[in-house]
């Protein structure tokens, strides 16, 4: 009786332990991106810069292991299997959480780049802008442009020039000091933000936040 007891204990702990080896092998289940509506400038470059390209990593100058992550050119130069996100290394490392370092990447953003890569890895300029000035729902429009374009700086526990955008919370004071507005616009003696000028944030973007601002700073 006690060794099928045994047997039996045994034998449960083998079947735990292959299910959580197996539950630590299944990959993040990633939203559904249409990838007629991507393009590379307006939807997958900001997420390269503003989370990979810093300095330090993978800029112009540093080019952390080879990698310089700045444009089109030289993301796809290195690291991309246009067609092919499975043999992609760049697509390896944020698929295994390697890059970028500080983890930033929603599921969103990393299925932008994995449908982006699999359709081909094209170029795409002068994108038809989908913004709609008249919505600014925290949840649904400002959180979002944080997230692509600024949270790779700016989020702890070392965030860039001190100013945190992580959460709610974080980006509320950041546009009660006028900190926010002045960075993105490049007034009152900041530098414009994001530092790239391929990626800036746009007009209706812009007016986006400012009606948010105005509008009391709600978390809606």
């Amino acid at each position: 009786m006690i060794t099928k007891r045994l047997v039996g204990l045994s034998s449960l702990l083998i079947l735990s332990g292959m299910s959580a080896f197996y539950s630590s092998c299944q990959h993040e289940v990633l939203p559904t991106v249409n990838p007629d509506s991507l393009c590379f400038e307006r939807d997958v470059l900001p997420i390269f810069t503003s989370n990979c390209a810093m300095s330090g990593c993978h800029d112009a100058i540093s080019r952390e292991d080879g990698y310089e992550l700045t444009n089109y050119a030289t993301i796809t130069q290195k690291g991309i299997k246009a067609g092919n996100a499975k043999d992609s290394k760049i697509w390896e490392s944020i698929e295994d959480g390697s890059m970028p370092q500080n983890g930033t990447l929603t599921s969103l953003q990393k299925s932008i780049i994995k449908t982006w890569i699999e359709s081909g890895a094209l170029n795409g300029i002068n994108c038809v802008s989908s913004c709609d000035s008249n919505s600014f729902s925290f949840s649904k429009n400002i959180s979002g442009i944080i997230s692509t374009n600024c949270l790779g700086c700016h989020r702890s526990p070392n965030p860039s020039g001190g100013v945190d955008l992580n959460g709610y919370d974080a980006v509320k004071s950041s546009a009660q000091s006028g900190i926010l507005l002045h960075a993105l616009k490049g007034t009152n003696g900041y530098v414009i933000m994001p530092p790239y000028p391929t990626t800036p944030i746009s007009d209706c973007q812009i007016t986006q936040i400012n009606k948010w601002i105005n509008n009391g700073y709600k978390n809606d």
